[in-house]
């Protein structure tokens, strides 16, 4: 068995049930809302995507954990837990298997909102180059929330649970670097820590990408979120299945 077997295994199972339907359906009424209503997209009278991509990682806090949150809960609850690491199969390949068919999934419903970006040329001439970086960066966002959603899922059989863990822990990294969480640390802690619980924001990387500007260290940060949650998660499958 290969690691592609695991990744067809994995997203055709969101299609088993109307579930992923009625989320895809929720995500694009959610998006054209945030969109065109909320950001006031009209009113502006400017041919761009810039609310589309500034309520997107608020969007993706509640909606990513909802995807995630099955990824490992559910086998433990079924009983298919045990068989799925009998497979032929290293660990790290299952951990990443599952992964890549959420991110895949979360990929296609971001794909679906196309006809807005059309929408957004038919009525105007927008930067397409800034559009692009946005999408780029909505999709390292939604990595990045897929991840922390994979690990925290690990941990229980409980999806409400891992949904509510996947959130909190996903929230923290939204707001570490708001004026109201620095002054907070700001009064009682080194400067260096305080930098470092910055430099932990995802929206200000993010706002480098939704503005069409990719830095390195932008990608950098993204790529060892992702990464280090993997990891995170793969130490948790592997210290359940030691203890049996």
């Amino acid at each position: 068995m290969h690691i592609s077997t695991i990744i067809k295994r994995e997203f055709a199972s969101y299609f088993a049930t109307p579930v992923a339907y009625v989320f895809l359906v929720i995500f694009l009424v959610l998006q054209g809302m945030f969109t065109f209503y909320m950001g006031a997209f009209y009113e502006r009278e400017q041919a761009d995507l810039v609310s589309f991509f500034t309520y997107q990682p608020w969007l993706f806090l509640f909606l990513i954990p909802a995807i995630g949150m099955r990824l490992w809960a559910e086998e433990r609850k079924s009983g298919t837990f045990e068989l799925l690491l009998t497979l032929p199969v290293p660990l790290s390949a299952i951990v990443i298997g599952k992964y890549l068919a959420a991110f895949l999934f979360a990929a296609f419903a971001l794909l679906l909102t196309f006809p807005i970006w059309v929408t957004v040329n038919w009525l105007g001439d927008p930067d397409n180059g800034v559009i692009i970086t946005g999408y780029l960066g909505s999709l390292l966002v939604a990595g990045s929330f897929l991840a922390i959603g994979a690990a925290m899922s690990a941990t229980t059989k409980n999806q409400v649970v891992a949904f509510i863990l996947s959130v909190c822990a996903c929230f923290f990294f939204m707001v570490s670097g708001l004026p109201m969480v620095l002054d907070a640390f700001s009064s009682w802690a080194p400067e260096p820590i305080v930098l470092a619980i910055s430099n932990l924001s995802l929206l200000t990387h993010f706002d480098n990408l939704q503005k069409g500007v990719i830095v390195a260290s932008d990608l950098v940060y993204f790529g060892a979120l992702i990464f280090g949650w993997l990891w995170v998660n793969r130490v948790v499958i592997e210290s359940k299945r030691e203890a049996g």
